[in-house]
């Protein structure tokens, strides 16, 4: 399911427009961007569905696969998600 779908999806299981459902999915996942790259908490938890949060992944060096020389890979910030017992249980029907 791409954007276009589940926002058409949202729209006939709410009895809304698609304009308003587009509206409500671009807001909730750009509060969770914003939420994600607050430096404080970093972490969005839904209850029942799941936690998405910032992590931290620590510099390491790597191998170019084709010259085999060694390079540095920074320290990152990368998105996560873990899911929820009632996703889990859901999609395990």
């Amino acid at each position: 399911m791409n954007k276009t779908e589940l926002i058409a999806a949202v729209a006939a299981k709410a009895n809304v427009s698609k304009k308003d459902a587009e509206g409500v999915i671009n807001a909730t996942l750009d509060t969770i961007g914003d939420a994600l790259a607050n430096k404080k908490d970093g972490k969005v938890t839904l209850i029942g569905f799941g936690t998405f949060e910032a992590r931290k992944r620590a510099a390491k060096t790597a191998r170019n696969p084709q010259t085999g020389a060694a390079i540095k890979v920074p320290a990152t910030k990368v998105a996560a998600f873990k899911a929820g017992s009632a996703l889990k249980a859901k999609v395990a029907k």
